[in-house]
């Protein structure tokens, strides 16, 4: 999964049309572990180059028809922009290769955990490489979501990997996509541009020596493939849509949709374990979310 965070200037108001862009795009993201599951036999380093390679004519389908490909043509022969969104490519890449593993690996309620963090992770970040003032009650948001990733390293015995590589990879994602001057969809297609080429190699590497399931023995591994461009750009394009006709506050209650699903789903479709001390942390979890949620809300509604 992943949720472009670079949102133009919102509107003074919601829109009903970018609630529903919106909504569908968190719906889809929390949908997205069931196709997960149904390519959990394919390596997720395949998964992603052909989700790069699906993506790029969907992409650019749409913002042909738009007429929104200057900026395309502009961030090609700019060396900085190119640059910027190189990283911000492999990033994306380290967060969707995790991902992938993870909901084929049965641990998405570890991938759930990673993405309620996020927010309070990013604010975090904000402070300590932007030197943004913290508000008291992020400062105990982000104590919570601390200690509950203590307890949870404490039962396991080891760290989290999975919800802190997810964490931190969409974490600077996002930072650094913030940098670049350019639209959701016309950045999201830059970096898939940029990944093209390697991801070709190694699908024709996997094709000459026999390991892909692209165009092999069984045709439901092609297509499943070939659909990985529209379940990585659809939502991406309904989220850069809606979040263009809704304010801040409404996006950053909506970003909870996603990771809600996933979770039910872990726990009650894909029947992965939840013990006790998972159900505690969680709670601390949501908590912090709460913490940090309501004032925000309060404050929103008293500026307008």
């Amino acid at each position: 999964m992943a949720i472009d965070q670079t949102i133009p200037a919102p509107q003074p108001g919601d829109s009903a049309r970018g609630f529903v862009y919106a909504f569908t795009a968190y719906v889809l993201w929390g949908f997205l572990p069931f196709y997960m599951k149904a390519v959990a036999h394919i390596s997720p380093f395949e998964v992603i180059a052909h989700r790069v390679i699906w993506s790029v004519p969907i992409a650019a389908a749409v913002l042909i028809i738009l007429g929104r490909t200057a900026e395309i043509r502009k961030a090609l022969t700019t060396p900085r922009m190119l640059a910027m969104a190189c990283l911000t490519a492999a990033l994306i890449s380290l967060n969707w290769g995790v991902y992938i593993w993870a909901i084929g690996s049965g641990r998405a309620l570890d991938a759930a955990l990673g993405y309620f963090i996020n927010p309070l992770f990013s604010i975090f970040l904000g402070a300590v490489l932007l030197k943004e003032k913290l508000s008291r009650f992020q400062i105990a948001a982000i104590a919570l979501a601390g200690l509950a990733v203590a307890l949870l390293t404490w039962h396991a015995g080891s760290l989290p990997w999975v919800s802190v590589a997810l964490t931190v990879s969409w974490a600077f994602y996002a930072f650094f996509r913030k940098t670049l001057p350019i639209g959701p969809t016309q950045g999201f297609l830059l970096e898939v541009l940029l990944l093209t080429p390697p991801a070709l190699a190694y699908i024709v590497y996997l094709m000459s020596t026999g390991q892909a399931h692209f165009m092999a023995s069984v045709p439901i591994d092609t297509w499943l493939l070939v659909a990985s461009g529209l379940v990585t750009a659809t939502p991406l394009i309904f989220y850069g849509n809606g979040a263009k006709l809704l304010k801040l506050s409404t996006i950053g209650i909506m970003q909870y949709i996603a990771p809600s699903m996933i979770f039910v789903i872990a726990i009650f479709i894909f029947h992965e374990p939840f013990d006790t001390v998972r159900l505690i942390a969680f709670i601390m979890i949501w908590s912090a979310l709460v913490i940090y949620t309501v004032p925000g809300l309060i404050g929103s509604r008293k500026a307008t």
